[in-house]
C-alpha cells in the first residue's frame, strides 16, 4: 500500500528526516509518535505528497503507484483522488456550510454540484451530522467540526487517510468519539490510516505504533 524508502528531507542547513524508510499494508492503522521537532509531520507531508524530499535517491509508491516521476499536475490530480487528509485545525471554510465543505474535494475531482453534495451528505448522514448538513463551522462544536473534516476527507474515496494530531484540538469525550469513528470507517472501507499524534490512547490502539526521534524511526 506504501513503501516509501530513503526520505531525507532539509531546510537550508537543518535536517529535519535523516532518510527514513517505511512499509504500511493496505487496511493497517499506523501511528507515529514521539517528542516534538522529531519530523513526525514533516514525514506525513513527505508521505502524503504534499511536499518532496530534499534528495533524489528515495522511493515512495502509494496504492501502486510510483509517485516520484508524477510532475506537480499529475500530483496533484493523484492526490485528490488516493488521499484524504485531516489535521489538528479543522481548517473548513467558515463562509461555506458543512455540506458545501464536505464537497469541494468531489467538485475538485470534475463532479457535478448536485453529485458532490448527494455524496457529502451521505458521509454526514453516516458521522451522525445529519440534522447539520446546512450549517456553517460557527455553528457546530469541536466534534461536529473535525467529523465534518473527516468526511471531506473521505469524499472521494480515497485509498488512504492520513492525519495530523486529529483529536489534538478536542477534548477527551470527542476524541474518544473520533478515535473509534476511525477503526469502524478501517472496518468499513479498509482505508489505510497514517496518524502523527500525541494522544497515548490513540497510538496504542493502532495496529503499529512507530517512534521517531531526531529524524528517524527508531522503533
Amino acid at each position: 500500500m506504501i513503501i516509501a524508502e530513503n526520505l531525507h528531507k532539509t531546510y537550508g542547513k537543518l535536517e529535519v528526516l535523516k532518510g527514513v524508510s517505511l512499509h504500511i499494508k493496505q487496511g493497517e492503522v499506523v501511528s507515529i509518535v514521539g517528542p516534538s521537532g522529531a519530523g513526525k509531520t514533516t514525514l506525513l507531508q513527505l508521505v502524503g505528497t504534499l511536499d518532496r524530499p530534499s534528495n533524489d535517491d528515495y522511493k515512495l509508491i502509494i496504492n501502486g503507484k510510483d509517485v516520484k516521476g508524477l510532475s506537480d499536475k499529475e500530483l496533484s490530480k493523484f492526490r485528490n483522488k488516493e488521499i484524504g487528509f485531516i489535521f489538528q485545525f479543522h481548517q473548513l471554510l467558515p463562509e461555506f456550510t458543512a455540506v458545501e465543505n464536505v464537497a469541494i474535494p468531489a467538485l475538485i475531482a470534475g463532479l457535478s454540484k448536485a453529485e458532490a453534495e448527494r455524496k457529502a451528505a451521505g458521509l454526514l448522514d453516516l458521522l451522525g451530522l445529519s440534522e447539520r448538513l446546512h450549517h456553517k463551522p460557527a455553528k457546530l462544536s469541536g466534534g461536529e467540526q473535525q467529523r465534518v473534516a473527516v468526511a471531506r476527507a473521505l469524499v472521494n474515496n480515497p485509498s488512504v487517510i492520513m492525519a495530523d494530531e486529529p483529536s489534538g484540538n478536542l477534548d477527551t469525550a470527542n476524541a474518544k468519539q473520533l478515535h473509534k469513528l476511525f477503526f469502524e470507517l478501517r472496518e468499513r472501507f479498509n482505508q489505510t490510516f497514517l496518524i502523527v499524534t500525541h494522544n497515548e490512547e490513540l497510538a496504542g490502539m493502532s495496529d503499529r505504533k512507530l517512534f521517531m526521534r531526531d529524524g528517524q524511526i527508531t522503533g
